[in-house]
């Protein structure tokens, strides 16, 4: 095991399961010292324990600013700093957008795009300090539509441009920003959509490569902590990714659209069926009734 990020001081958030989970494992395997932040407590202290010293643990919810702050604040004063960010917490809504209920697309905003600015803007201080690194966890469908995903779509499209600005804003500082695209992950996230909406499933099948293959979180949180030392500006998950990115004008143009109609005409209406029988628009964290607070991603 490399040991590249020894002394590093780590901050993860969305910690207590799926990627986060993964990453911190992996960072603290590699020398890094982490901070762990999310809800489930449970979960945050079985980690914590696992990792031993070099993990500390806080319970904190990207949408209470002022609950990040301290838990960000803390996190520097416990490990001595802070040189590295990876902004992780998401979560997913079911719907279309004439489905989707008003409650469940603001929580995706508010968590997806307003929990990263909270993140960034409260770790600065302390990456101006050590001259560090953040990631910001965006998703392939960042640059990617896709039907009955609006909402998740438009907070991970809108927290590109919110790094891509950060990035800019904090040069000068020393600091530098990078974003991470993941495709379908083998995480809570896709499991659950796979369980509560059967269709799911065969509409990622119907996906153009790399749209149609799951990752696994280990392959994830590899790419993504190898990103961390090398400050990559971007990871992609798989690798392929970065085509849908270089070739994003085509994918939303006038030449694909004849496709793209015909693919959403297939599976908007057993999708909106199928969440309308679900009776609810949120995904429930798995073993609770409780909706899903920090997860990963397509």
């Amino acid at each position: 095991m490399k040991r590249d990020l020894l002394g590093r001081k780590l901050v993860v958030t969305g910690a207590a399961r799926g990627i986060g989970e993964k990453v911190a494992r992996l960072a603290a395997a590699r020398g890094a010292r982490v901070a762990l932040i999310g809800l489930e407590s449970d979960r945050l202290r079985d980690l914590a324990d696992d990792l031993g010293p070099a993990a500390s643990w806080c319970e904190a919810d990207v949408r209470d600013g002022a609950a990040l702050r301290s838990a960000i604040d803390g996190a520097a004063e416990v490990m001595g700093g802070v040189d590295l960010v990876l902004a992780n917490a998401g979560v997913v809504a079911y719907g279309t957008v004439r489905q989707t209920d008003d409650a469940s697309f603001e929580r995706v905003l508010d968590v997806n795009v307003n929990g990263v600015f909270r993140t960034l803007k409260y770790a600065t201080p302390h990456l101006e300090r050590s001259r560090g690194h953040v990631l910001v966890v965006a998703s392939a469908l960042s640059f990617m539509p896709l039907a009955a995903m609006a909402s998740y779509g438009a907070s991970k499209a809108a927290v590109e441009l919110l790094a891509l600005t950060y990035r800019q804003e904090v040069a000068h500082l020393g600091v530098t920003v990078g974003l991470v695209h993941p495709s379908w992950i083998d995480t809570d996230l896709v499991r659950g959509a796979e369980a509560d909406l059967p269709s799911f499933q065969g509409l990622r099948r119907r996906l153009p490569y790399p749209g149609n293959v799951t990752t696994s979180a280990d392959r994830a949180a590899a790419a993504i902590v190898d990103g961390l030392v090398r400050r990559r500006s971007r990871v992609y998950v798989p690798r392929a990714v970065a085509v849908a990115n270089w070739a994003k004008g085509a994918l939303n143009s006038p030449l694909t659209w004849p496709w793209a109609r015909r693919f959403a005409a297939r599976a908007v209406p057993s999708l909106e069926r199928e969440v309308e029988a679900l009776g609810r628009h949120d995904q429930l964290t798995p073993g609770t009734n409780s909706p899903t607070v920090e997860t990963r991603s397509p």
